[in-house]
């Protein structure tokens, strides 16, 4: 999705400002744009009216996005609740110069940090640890309470996912995690790129049988570990494989304002599934001409 956790991605003290509910229906079914609620839909997908959470004009606290935002109630047996944080431009692009971050902005930044401090782990592709430098999640003492009350250890874990495994294992990433650092791969991964991670303090998973990794095997194999509350920021290769497995089962989409022209990719890629997925709304908030929308697969 934006740019790995940075200072401004961690700079959730302050809340979401001036945001704006969108639910309700203005003339002719328009969306109505200022006080009201936010539309919401639960684990079913069913959609109907959620209570308040904040008026225009003022801040949303970190509380009030966490409620918001909030995963569905504990998934049954090994069950696991898929959710994607994305950004994209007006024109589609989900990266400008191979990078989201000029596509983002502080209240963007504070989101994606709510979204880290609720999930018990972050699903990235390897080219998106690449391009974006991914480091270690951090603990945050404005989510430590709730954490601590779902079970949740104190930061999100890091999972990689990567076929080949040529990441650089002397990052941060790998050596100064607050929890290691996951690596999920296929049975056939060369073998001297699984020691190198394990080395550097990696816990290696595999999840495919071949060389790469199986969409769905990924999910069930973390959920499997207690790791259900699951966020995947992309990339788009990433992203596109899950929705193509059919586990993706939320989307939290960041519209910006901007336009870039050009060949950017989508925030989704790779082949193209027979039927599109529907999905329906589940909240939307604006601040500043960005749309923070939140979609769940029907």
């Amino acid at each position: 999705m934006t740019a790995p956790e940075t200072a401004a991605g961690d700079a959730g003290a302050d809340g979401v400002g001036g945001a704006a509910g969108i639910g309700g229906a203005g003339t002719g079914g328009t969306p109505a744009v200022g006080t009201a609620a936010p539309v919401s839909a639960d684990a079913s997908g069913a959609v109907g009216a959620a209570a308040p959470v904040a008026a225009s004009g003022r801040e949303w606290s970190l509380d009030e996005l966490a409620d918001a935002y909030a995963y569905p109630g504990p998934p049954a047996g090994e069950g696991a609740w898929l959710r994607a944080n994305m950004v994209s431009s007006l024109d589609g692009a989900g990266q400008h110069g191979g990078r989201s971050q000029p596509l983002s902005s502080d209240a963007d930044m504070r989101i994606f940090g709510t979204l880290r401090g609720l999930a018990d782990v972050v699903v990235v592709g390897a080219e998106t640890v690449r391009l974006e430098g991914y480091r270690p999640a951090r603990a945050r003492e404005a989510f430590a309470a709730r954490r601590a009350a779902a079970g949740q250890g104190p930061a999100p874990v890091i999972a990689v996912v990567s076929a080949s495994l040529k990441l650089d294992f002397s990052l941060p990433l790998f050596t100064e995690p607050l929890v290691p650092t996951l690596v999920l791969t296929g049975a056939a991964a060369p073998a001297d790129r699984v020691r190198a991670a394990r080395e550097a303090g990696a816990e290696v998973l595999v999840a495919g049988d071949g060389a790469g990794v199986d969409p769905a095997r990924a999910v069930a194999v973390l959920a499997e570990r207690g790791l259900r509350r699951q966020l995947t920021e992309g990339g788009p290769r990433l992203l596109g494989q899950f929705v193509a497995a059919g586990v993706l089962d939320e989307l939290c989409l960041t519209i910006s304002p901007t336009m870039t022209a050009g060949g950017a990719q989508r925030i989704a890629g790779g082949p193209s599934v027979a039927v599109p997925t529907r999905f329906a709304v589940a909240s939307v908030l604006e601040q500043d001409g960005f749309l923070f929308t939140r979609y769940r697969r029907i």
